[in-house]
């Protein structure tokens, strides 16, 4: 299995998901043909791709979900709370799953886990095939026992650390969107991501990636540094996921995955 991101931030998002022979489409938060561009990057034909499956409604998530789906006739998997936002309206194809379901794409094995965030059932993903597991985790307020434990024993995580809290609260957001977004139902900052990290069980990491990083309440040196405390338990290696280009394909077992340029999913 491997990972890739088109990018990762407030202005847009879309994560890679393959085990070789199924690839799946984490969000899509860019317009079509941007899109299209990214996936050109990573050497993928947009209608390769065998299903969209969506975290929540927020644009930066979903805005470009039912362009796609309708212009290369893709499946989409999302929550009943997610479908009732009318954001998703003349999709393809439509699979309505609950926070908490199991189910598969292929032969992919995916968690919808439950998340706190602002939206209306929000979830992110846990992904298993051929005894290794994934997990994507952004788009959350805060740490609840179930997530230590959905996403405990992962292989490689993708994990939000959105914001610096000093930054953000000195910065010229309104008053009242810092409130939203340090709340228990906005963004990790780097601090409680780093507690996070230091709760799950990860004897078995090998990849993390720090997501969602803020354009403007955050930077790579700060994300670095929190990262640096956190993982300093283990040998995992850590990448930055970015607004403009995301990340290149990254095995679950760790590395670059380049071995499979060209071939199915790639």
């Amino acid at each position: 299995m491997r990972f890739a991101s088109l990018g990762s931030g407030s202005q847009g998002n879309a994560t890679l998901v393959s085990d070789g022979e199924t690839l799946i489409l984490v969000d899509c938060g860019f317009p079509r043909k941007e899109t299209e561009r990214r996936l050109q990057r990573l050497n993928v034909a947009a209608e390769d791709i065998d299903a969209v499956i969506v975290t929540h409604e927020h644009g930066d998530h979903i805005g470009g979900v039912a362009s796609f789906s309708r212009h290369y006739k893709t499946p989409v998997y999302l929550t009943h709370g997610t479908a009732s936002s009318g954001r998703t309206s003349g999709v393809f194809q439509q699979t309505l799953i609950n926070a908490g379901d199991d189910f598969t794409v292929g032969k992919l094995h995916i968690l919808a886990v439950p998340v706190p965030h602002d939206a209306r059932e929000p979830v992110q993903f846990r992904f298993q095939a051929s005894g290794k597991t994934l997990g994507l985790l952004t788009d959350l307020g805060s740490i609840t026992p179930h997530l230590v434990e959905a996403f405990s024993g992962c292989d490689a995580l993708l994990l939000e650390f959105n914001h610096d809290l000093d930054l953000l609260m000195q910065g010229a957001y309104p008053a009242s969107l810092k409130r939203r977004v340090a709340g228990d139902f906005g963004h990790l900052n780097n601090t409680q991501a780093g507690e996070l990290l230091q709760r799950l069980d990860n004897h078995r990491l090998k990849i993390l990636v720090a997501g969602h990083l803020s354009l403007k309440n955050n930077s790579r040196e700060h994300a670095l540094a929190a990262l640096a405390v956190a993982a300093d338990h283990h040998d995992a290696e850590i990448h930055l996921a970015c607004q403009d280009s995301g990340f290149d394909w990254l095995s679950v077992s760790g590395g670059a995955d380049l071995s499979r340029v060209g071939a199915v999913g790639a």
